[in-house]
């Protein structure tokens, strides 16, 4: 049995802020369960680790028996958040909107409980929005308020433009807070905004605010740049189980940790004994396996996670490859590198030639993988193993 202060431990752990903190503690005494919110727009099909650190958090809300309310911004999609925008975003069809909302459906119940876990679509309410109610939801709120917003003000302070619709999409989804009479919404860092929104709309239509709660942004595998596709620093949960372990080992021994808050759902206390073990001697990959053999299993099965970690060792070993290597981290100042550069760059080979000549003569391989391609391209954010001839390795991640 779970005590009040373990709860309250485990909710807030990884969160960056509570508002408020106090009214949250005493909504948790409620006698009965929270609705608890989060809201994905399906802007891209598929979903990686990144999105995960929201979606674990309402698993912990959901094993303490709250209810979680999922709510796919299929309408409110079609507009596109401006958060973080340095420009108005194309507008998605709707057909491209339903298409990734299915595949999300399927995805988020390898942490979700289906049985547990309400879905909602935002459009089968903002499609009955009138006209009038549309304008008494503008009306709410002034544009020296939305100007308030980090991105808003640094688009119109340098002359960028911004769509009237963009100011609507604040608003819009703190009127989902209110249609879903939310308790509690999850957001990252970067949503406090729109999340402080839904407390105040839902004062204004005279329902309690719901308590806001922020989580970082998690940094991708190059542990600098936030998790994305287009980066190419991201892990995908649809990924295969030697993709994830192998991308999992990738990530550095600092990194390690963060992965662990946000992802692992380790208790706090065995995640510190791990931290007292390493600053006593063990071996930190000894570590990091067991966080990829983890996460393999969430988004696999058992079997998976245990061929996983036998291929791992097996290819190392196979091709000798050392396990102490330091990173050395290269520059890619067009966000990616020819292979030639980046053995030439790490001092694998001497010149960019004879970099391309040991490709050409199958002396190259990238995590034990031979390559053939003397033009390959690697992208940002991706960290890997090199070894040229039998010797030669280095630890690479490119920048």
């Amino acid at each position: 049995m779970v005590t009040e202060l373990e709860a309250l431990e485990l909710l807030k752990r990884g969160v960056v802020e509570t508002l408020i903190d106090s009214e949250f503690e005493e909504r948790l005494k409620l006698d009965r369960p929270l609705r608890v919110k989060a809201g994905f727009d399906p802007t891209a099909p598929d979903l990686h680790f990144g999105h995960t650190v929201l979606i674990n958090k309402l698993r912990q809300f959901q094993d303490l028996g709250h209810e979680v309310l999922f709510l796919i911004g299929d309408f409110t999609g079609m507009i596109g958040d401006p958060t973080g925008k340095s420009a108005t975003r194309p507008p998605l069809t709707q057909e491209q909107v339903v298409a990734n909302a299915q595949t999300y459906q399927r995805q988020i119940f390898k942490i979700l409980d289906p049985e547990k876990t309400k879905i909602l679509f935002n459009s089968s309410w903002m499609n009955d929005l009138s006209s009038a109610d549309l304008i008494k939801l503008a009306a709410s709120h002034t544009v020296a308020r939305m100007l308030e917003r980090d991105d808003f003000q640094k688009r119109n302070s340098s002359g960028q433009p911004i769509a009237i619709h963009e100011f609507l999409y604040p608003l819009l989804q703190g009127y989902d807070s209110v249609v879903m009479k939310a308790d509690v919404e999850l957001g990252g860092t970067d949503q406090k905004f729109n999340l402080l929104m839904g407390r105040e709309l839902q004062k204004i239509y005279g329902q309690p605010s719901q308590i806001v709660m922020t989580l970082p942004l998690l940094e991708g595998l190059d542990g600098v740049h936030k998790m994305s596709k287009s980066l190419g620093n991201y892990i995908g949960i649809d990924e295969p189980a030697n993709e994830i372990f192998g991308k999992v080992m990738s990530i550095s021994d600092d990194l390690m940790w963060r992965y662990f808050e946000l992802l692992s759902f380790r208790p706090s206390s065995e995640i510190n004994r791990y931290h007292q073990e390493i600053a006593a001697g063990r071996n930190p990959k000894e570590i990091k396996i067991l966080l990829a053999e983890e996460l393999v299993e969430r988004f696999h099965h058992k079997e998976a996670a245990i061929q996983a970690h036998q291929d791992f060792n097996s290819r190392f070993a196979r091709n000798e490859i050392p396990q102490d290597l330091e990173e050395l981290v290269i520059e890619a100042p067009e966000g990616e590198l020819k292979i030639a550069y980046i053995l030439k760059q790490a001092n694998l080979a001497a010149t960019t030639s004879e970099a391309i000549r040991a490709v050409n003569q199958g002396g190259v391989k990238i995590d034990g993988e031979r390559i053939s391609d003397n033009q390959l391209i690697v992208k940002a954010g991706t960290s890997h193993v090199y070894q040229v001839g039998k010797r030669k390795f280095a630890k690479i991640l490119l920048k």
